[in-house]
């Protein structure tokens, strides 16, 4: 079985970019996700983010998810074993109302998010540049009146008792452009489809793991595809995940790039993001391909 791709982003400034540019494309083609190394952002500050998060959760959140276990009576197969935290960037950052955040966290926080804003824009011009679109093309269609948004959200996977009743986090796609995750280095659990078997996606030291969202396979035309990914519970050890979305703007119009469907049938349909992400609000969990339906009937009834 192929190995998940694992990809070096400085060999891009040499000789091998075109190789490098080909690995991309073939991830984003037949994987959906892949793991970038020598992405700009310095080992030592992502260490601080680590050792960071990490302590947040053991002072603020641990305590918290304890008691929640205790007191539930949910249906344990209808919930994710996580505890999460939400954090707004763009259009406008929200940091300041988060209680509980020390002030170097808060700084760290923030200047992580502009450091992984600046990677996805870079990211995304690569993708327009194998796809053969112009640069800046998908930047521009995630810009709503207000740009793109942009919001992390920190989970944590405590120990789980019972990892054969409950996920982490349950089977799904995501619903917006690229996600960058900055995942633990030592505990595992994230899992992708690939050709109809779990394939594990390793936890590698100052990676980041990109995947790419609906938005990017719809603007592509299907030429690159969301993958569904889940997060199995583990019984030792605390897996710590931030993943950060980059995504359109709520008023955005989302469509396949005009480029990609001239000799070939335009496969998706045109619609505002934000009514596409009414209609993944209660189908997370469930496959894609109805959602692209419902929003097609949507757009079709309001045209």
């Amino acid at each position: 079985m192929a190995t998940f791709p694992v990809i070096n982003l400085e060999k891009l400034n040499g000789d091998k970019r075109s190789a490098t540019l080909e690995k991309i494309n073939d991830a984003c083609q037949n994987w959906g996700f892949f793991q970038v190394l020598d992405h700009g952002i310095p080992h030592d500050f992502l260490d601080t983010v680590e050792r960071l998060t990490k302590e947040h959760y053991k002072t603020c959140m641990e305590q918290r998810f304890k008691e929640l276990v205790a007191t539930s009576k949910a249906d344990l197969t209808d919930v994710d074993w996580e505890s999460t935290l939400f954090l707004r960037h763009l259009p406008q950052s929200n940091l300041s109302e988060i209680p509980d955040l020390t002030d170097e966290y808060r700084k760290v926080i923030k200047e992580f998010a502009v450091k992984l804003e600046k990677l996805a824009e870079e990211l995304l011009d690569l993708f327009c540049e194998n796809l053969g679109l112009e640069k800046g093309y998908l930047k521009n269609a995630f810009n709503g009146t207000n740009g793109p948004t942009f919001a992390t959200k920190v989970s944590n996977y405590p120990p789980c008792p019972t990892p054969d009743k409950i996920k982490g986090l349950r089977a799904h796609t995501d619903a917006g452009g690229i996600i960058l995750l900055f995942q633990d280095p030592v505990v595992g659990g994230l899992q992708i489809l690939k050709a109809g078997e779990w394939i594990d996606v390793p936890p590698m030291r100052h990676s980041i793991v990109i995947n790419l969202g609906d938005q990017l396979e719809v603007i592509s035309n299907g030429k690159y595809k969301s993958v569904e990914h889940q997060v199995m519970a583990q019984t030792e050890g605390t897996r710590m995940s931030i993943a950060s979305f980059y995504n359109p703007g709520s008023d955005a119009v989302i469509y396949p790039a005009p480029a990609l469907v001239e000799n070939e049938a335009e496969e998706y349909p045109k619609y505002v993001f934000e009514d596409y992400m009414k209609v993944y609000a209660g189908t997370k969990f469930q496959a894609k391909e109805p959602r692209f339906q419902a929003i097609k009937a949507i757009s079709t009834a309001t045209a």
